[in-house]
């Protein structure tokens, strides 16, 4: 604003009657002054300074109340945030519990089987690797070299012991001797006394089912099993794929038209047409089952191995197809757990990572084409099993 400036009167340029003076007629305006009794007549009063309403430059006059900025509370924000990244990780944690355990196909139930053994220390699973081709469309089953077979029979078995003395895996060939003894059919609620008849162990399975299955084994062994699991051709597979691929150490070159192998002898990294080929691999072995039991079991254990490292647990775009992919394909007994679940796998990971044992069920011969297991060292192995002892004997390796 320009400064007021008094000017006399002035007259006026011609005759005629003079004009007022300028102001005249004007009230006066108020002197104002600067707080201290410094008057002024001019209106400005310090304008110009900067020191209107009691503030100069820097804002600190006796008109102006000025008020700090409080600092910020660090200690409540870090308390908060802890409060919603816990309660997150909470609703996470449940929601994806209830969400895989809905999706365990819970459809073996043990308290059909009759004549159990009595339960010893620790923890058996028997696990199951099936020909099933359920849900897989017929160029899947070209694909992976399953056939099409309809129905499904038992292509691997094995008994995983969990205790404090170490895991120990146990492969029993599809190809054992053993007896089938009394049973209740597992649909038809019927008895069917035993008569001594002996068979290959997969025919159990085939004849009967899970049931039958774990009943012949805990008949043959004197073991009781306290959870089955299995897995179809196509589950093995999708499990493979999700976790991007196992690497394993190829012992030989393998070829073989059945399975659809055609693998080279060293470390490589295989994907779920070429996992599946090499666990099914039998006639490039020479025909020999226990073999391909050695290649199963070596194979489990790197699988387990990979899906328990950070880099698929920590990662929820390879954890959550992973466990979708497993979760789908796995049939389990009634009373089995997720927890139960993970404790297997994780016991399957310390035998591959050495801290537990790997054999075949001792073998002694054959007879009428299968093999005899020795009776003596399967006694021997099922007392320690059920005393949750360190293993001593030596399989078929």
């Amino acid at each position: 604003m320009m400064r007021q400036v008094r000017r006399g009167a002035t007259p006026p340029p011609g005759p005629g009657p003079s004009a007022p003076p300028y102001g005249a007629g004007v009230p006066q305006q108020p002197s104002y002054t600067d707080g201290q009794g410094h008057g002024g007549d001019g209106y400005d009063s310090g304008y110009n300074t900067g020191q209107v309403y009691g503030g100069g430059g820097g804002g600190q006059g006796p008109g102006r109340q000025v008020r700090d900025r409080p600092a910020p509370d660090w200690r409540r924000r870090i308390k908060w945030t802890a409060i919603t990244v816990v309660t997150v990780l909470v609703v996470t944690t449940v929601g994806t519990y209830f969400w895989a355990d809905s999706k365990l196909n819970r459809d073996v139930d043990l308290s059909k089987v009759i004549d159990r053994p009595a339960a010893g220390e620790g923890t058996n699973y028997l696990i199951v690797g099936s020909d099933s081709r359920e849900g897989m469309s017929k160029d899947q089953m070209k694909d992976l070299h399953t056939g099409y077979a309809e129905g499904k029979r038992t292509d691997s078995m094995m008994i995983l012991h969990t205790g404090d003395n170490g895991s120990t895996l146990i492969s029993l060939p599809r190809d054992s001797d053993v007896e089938i003894p009394s049973f209740v059919g597992s649909e038809s609620g019927k008895k069917y006394p035993g008569t001594g008849r002996h068979t290959k162990l997969n025919a159990a399975y085939a004849e009967d089912g899970p049931e039958l299955l774990v009943r012949t084994v805990e008949h043959n062994t004197g073991l009781r099993l306290d959870h089955y699991v299995e897995i179809g051709f196509g589950g093995f597979a999708n499990i493979v794929d999700a976790v991007g691929g196992v690497e394993i150490d190829i012992p030989q070159d393998i070829k073989d038209k059945k399975s659809g192998a055609d693998l080279k002898k060293g470390k490589q990294t295989l994907d779920g047409q070429e996992a599946l080929a090499f666990v099914r691999t039998r006639y490039a072995l020479a025909g020999s089952d226990l073999d391909r039991t050695k290649n199963q079991q070596k194979f489990l254990s790197a699988l387990a191995s990979q899906v328990a490292t950070p880099s698929t647990v920590l990662n929820p775009f390879r954890l959550y197809p992973t466990m979708g992919a497993g979760l789908d394909s796995l049939v389990v007994d009634k009373d089995m757990g997720l927890f139960d679940l993970a404790s297997m796998f994780w016991a399957m990971k310390s035998v591959s990572g050495g801290e537990g044992t790997s054999m075949n069920m001792p073998i002694s011969g054959s007879v009428g084409g299968n093999l005899k297991w020795d009776d003596a060292k399967v006694k021997k192995l099922v007392e320690e099993l059920k005393n949750d002892e360190k293993v001593t004997v030596s399989g078929n390796n």
